[in-house]
This record gives C-alpha cells, structure tokens and sequence, in this order.
C-alpha cells in the first residue's frame, strides 16, 4: 500500500463521485482511478466503497478507513516538513490546523495576514477532526487551529472566531425538505445519525459537537438513539444517502454538500457551536503572536466577505 492511495481514496470518499474525483481533484482518468481503488480495496481485504448511478458511498469499513488514512496522511505531512524544519531553521514555520470544511472560509485571509507580515512564512496546513487538532495542539504538531472548545484542553487557549447554528440535514428527497424550517420533535421519526460519541482523538472525552447535540436534545426533552454514528462529515454525509436519515450539523457542512444531501433550519432558536482559534498556552512562536495581535481584524476581514 502507498500514500498515493491514501489520497485517492480520500478523494473519491470527499467527492461522493470516481468521476469528479478523477477529473476535478487528482486530475486523472475514471478508469485508472477504478484501478486504483480496487488495488486498495484488495489489500485492505475489505470493500471500502459501493457503487451506483447516483456515484460513491462509504461503506461501514471505508467509513473506519478514512478516519485512519486522514490522520495517516496528516502526520506523514507534518513528519516531512518537520524534517525540512530542521534542515531550514531560519526559515519561519508555521503548522495550521483546520476543521475539515472551514478551509476555503477561513485559510486565504490568515495566510495574507501572515505574509503581509512575513513573507517567506512558510505554512503547512493539516486538516483533521477536532478532537484530532486539540491533540495536536497539545503536543507540538499544530501551532495553531480552527477548532471547537474541546474538553480535556486546560493546557490550551481558545479564541471564538463564529457562533455557528445547527441545521438538520437531510436526503434532497426526504419528505422533510417540504418544509421552511423543522420542528426538533419532527426527527423523533426519522433514522437518526449522529458524530460519534467517541471520536478518534486520545482525549477520551465526547466531542464538543456531540455534547452540544446531546444537551439541544435533551433541552427539547427528545430522546432518540443515533442508528448510526460517524467522526467525519464526508461519512455523515454518505449515511445520510445510504440510510435516508437525518442528522444535525453546523451550518458549514453546507461547503460539504453532495447533490444528494439538503438542510433546512431548526424552528425556534437553534443551538450553536463555537468555532475557536486554539493554541498552547507555553507556545512562544512569533508567527503565533502576529496572528494573535491582529484577531480582531481578522475575524473582520472573513465575516465581512461572509456577508
């Protein structure tokens, strides 16, 4: 097995599509990107994806596989450029972290305020789960990252860059898209799904994300089981088109849409989940206190081309 195939498979498990995949993302040709992923699927001795019309879906396996292949590949990209550090030391360095899906909001404006300052910077971006990133962050690996206030961090800080509402979401043909907004009780019906409760990440705490799900519920005096859990979005939205079922998401998950997946918003006020800036609180980098010196314009700067 090869990286490369790593980051096929995450290709086509991101794009829902061996098509959009090959032609948009790895700029290869359908039929040898097949090829490819049959190579990967034999050696893992597992099917990792089904097939059908309507493109590509996770299964049970690739679900488990791609949280594994995207840590795999993340620390492979820090291993490197940790090595080009030390052979660079005057170089200044910099590893941002990202939730997956709040790149193309948030990375072009930090990277011009880090370049209007430093320009021969050089960032490296790893895009992770958030209990992942909080890892990072507490060992050294990230310096920096677009993350949420997760439990068991006392040795980092937290900056709230949104307060983002959760919608429900949901198959484009679902009998619930009739509607303008949603009643929380209105899923009590539904195949459920949820991010999992114990996320990949060695802080052995649930999720923030799940935590603010849990309590919404709890808060509407719904009880209902997840029938299926998932750490990433790309698999929550695959369970979505597999199971027909509903699931409640931040508002960004909409950079993530399949065309088979829509949202609609809650009735009432909807709970929300910080999105933080997170760093070590011992972290001395100066390229850090750039970023922190100019937040407030930063958050301006993206809220501002939100609008």
């Amino acid at each position: 097995m090869e990286l490369r195939h790593l980051r096929y498979f995450i290709a086509v498990a991101e794009a829902g599509s061996l098509t959009v995949a090959a032609g948009q993302k790895l700029h290869t040709t359908q039929p040898s990107l097949s090829r490819q992923i049959n190579d990967l699927e034999a050696e893992v001795g597992a099917q990792l994806l089904t097939r059908s019309v309507r493109g590509v879906e996770l299964t049970a396996a690739g679900r488990v596989f791609l949280d594994h292949a995207r840590v795999v590949l993340s620390q492979v990209e820090i291993a490197v450029e940790s090595a080009r550090r030390l052979a660079e030391p005057a170089k200044p360095y910099f590893v941002l972290g990202f939730l997956t899906g709040h790149e193309s909001t948030w990375l072009p404006e930090a990277l011009q305020l880090l370049r209007d300052e430093l320009p021969k910077i050089h960032v490296v971006v790893s895009s992770q789960v958030s209990p992942q990133l909080a890892v990072g962050l507490s060992n050294g690996s990230i310096d920096a990252a677009f993350l949420r206030r997760e439990d068991g961090t006392s040795d980092l800080n937290f900056r709230v860059l949104a307060k983002e509402p959760l919608e429900v979401f949901m198959p484009s043909d679902h009998r619930l898209t009739a509607l303008k907004s949603i009643d929380p009780r209105e899923i009590v019906r539904e195949t459920f799904l949820s991010v999992s409760g114990k996320a990949l990440s060695g802080l052995g705490r649930p999720p923030a994300l799940r935590r603010v799900i849990d309590a919404y519920l709890k808060q509407c005096r719904i009880k209902i089981k997840p029938s299926h859990e998932v750490d990433n979005l790309a698999g929550v939205m695959s369970l979505i088109t597999s199971t027909h079922g509903v699931a409640l998401l931040p508002t960004y998950a909409k950079n993530l849409l399949p065309g088979s997946v829509t949202s609609r918003p809650l009735k009432g006020k909807p709970p929300t989940i910080d999105l933080c800036l997170g760093y070590k609180k011992d972290n001395s980098s100066p390229v850090l206190q750039v970023l922190l010196s100019r937040f407030d314009e930063f958050v301006s700067r993206v809220s501002s081309k939100a609008r």
